[in-house]
């Protein structure tokens, strides 16, 4: 069935290669894949089972399957990765079955987001940033929303006056030395 499918439209496993061949890389053509997004695909469509089928048998196809000086698969090259991947993944059903459901597996997937890191809310985080709660010179730093002034917030501690600053008695030195006398 996949066989048929004419140059002009490429396939929905053609197209989720290609996909998968230019997530994070800027560069990529989509013609070629890394081993990188070679391992995302397998993730995300559920090739790896951690059963039949793991991280190393993946990455041992790969590097099987591709040149020795280059780092990348073509989509030839990944439909052969498959070939491989499948007989280990559907164990008991026929080269070509197995190569069909693999096919279904990964045909109209993109690369998903998962495992891409999310902020969370921590308590702790959340303590350490609450401005409500801060004490002395920072707390000048904060309006009342808890949004920073920015230099504002700290233009007026800078003291050039050769005082140490928060010294209570500054302008005081000449009234005493005035006052001995």
């Amino acid at each position: 069935s996949h066989e048929g499918a004419t140059a002009g439209e490429i396939s929905a496993l053609e197209e989720a290669f290609r996909k998968f061949a230019v997530h994070g890389d800027t560069r990529a053509t989509g013609k070629e894949m890394h081993g990188k997004n070679w391992s995302k695909l397998c993730k995300d469509c559920n090739i790896i089972d951690g059963k039949n089928v793991t991280t190393t048998d993946v990455d041992i196809v790969f590097s099987k399957i591709k040149g020795k000086s280059v780092r990348t698969i073509t989509f030839e090259q990944f439909k052969e990765a498959l070939q491989e991947l499948s007989k280990k993944r559907f164990k008991g059903k026929s080269d070509e079955e197995a190569l069909q459901e693999m096919y279904k597996l990964i045909e109209g997937k993109g690369p998903g987001l998962t495992g891409v890191t999310k902020t969370v809310a921590s308590p702790t985080v959340s303590r350490l940033t609450d401005t409500s709660k801060f004490t002395g010179s920072h707390k000048e730093r904060f309006d009342a929303s808890g949004k920073g002034k920015g230099r504002a917030g700290r233009e007026d501690l800078v003291d050039n006056s050769g005082y140490v600053s928060g010294y209570k008695h500054a302008g005081t030195y000449d009234h005493k030395v005035q006052g001995n006398k």
